[in-house]
């Protein structure tokens, strides 16, 4: 029998992100990547976000950011296993699925320099996979695995729209990080139980929760976390 739902902290989450005035603003589709590794004892990769960010300043996070006009196009060397497709179709159309899958490789190697990709020859195209392309892969879409997704609550100074995808270390060229870009101020692999014990928000806390119980039970459902009405609503598929 599947193991029941983690708890998660609704009042956390609308402190994570307080409100601010302005325009309302729509949520932006993103994408985040959870890597692990480890075995019995697994552990995850986690950076801290710089504490001059407007957003989740200092909070320790995993990888990620929102889709860019690029990822609709760019290269790849395999499709998304059929059971992400088919989760991520159910909610938009083939392409905008298989960019956010994009995003999640692209923003990762952005922020921590670790490559999920298989080799290919070098390549010179413009804008954010330069680099990515120039160090001889293409995306390994088949390692992730959609595990979540959720939406920032209204009001805030961002919002996202965030899926949260799963792979193994295994399908790294190299599970190294590096400094990346610098949004991450620290980057580092940690047992599951340190990982609980930093400032995380509690969306990452959640999803850190579902990833820990996912590792026991591949077949779980995936949970959707959003705001109704006032009120935060999780849903499973």
């Amino acid at each position: 029998m599947p193991s029941p739902p983690p708890p998660f902290d609704a009042a956390r989450d609308l402190a994570d992100a307080p409100r601010a005035a302005g325009p309302r603003q729509r949520p932006k589709d993103a994408a985040t990547l959870i890597l692990v590794r480890g075995g019995r004892h697994p552990e995850v990769l986690m950076g801290r976000r710089a504490p001059g960010h407007v957003f989740m300043a200092a909070k320790w996070v995993f990888p990620g950011g929102r889709i860019d006009r690029a990822d609709f196009t760019a290269a790849f060397a395999s499709e998304p296993p059929p059971s992400t497709r088919a989760r991520l179709e159910a909610e938009m159309p083939a392409r905008r699925a298989r960019a956010l899958c994009l995003t999640a490789v692209r923003e990762t190697f952005e922020e921590t320099g670790l490559i999920l990709g298989r080799p290919a020859p070098p390549a010179a195209v413009p804008g954010p996979w330069r680099e990515f392309r120039a160090s001889g892969a293409l995306p390994d879409l088949a390692a992730l695995t959609y595990v979540a997704r959720a939406i920032t609550p209204p009001g805030r100074t961002r919002r996202f729209d965030a899926r949260f995808f799963l792979a193994e270390a295994s399908a790294l060229r190299d599970p190294v990080p590096t400094a990346g870009s610098g949004e991450l101020d620290e980057i580092a692999w940690l047992p599951l139980d340190q990982a609980r014990a930093l400032d995380l928000p509690a969306i990452t806390r959640f999803v850190l929760t579902e990833v820990a119980a996912r590792l026991d039970d591949d077949d779980r459902p995936l949970p959707f976390v959003r705001m109704h009405r006032g009120t935060h609503r999780i849903s499973h598929a």
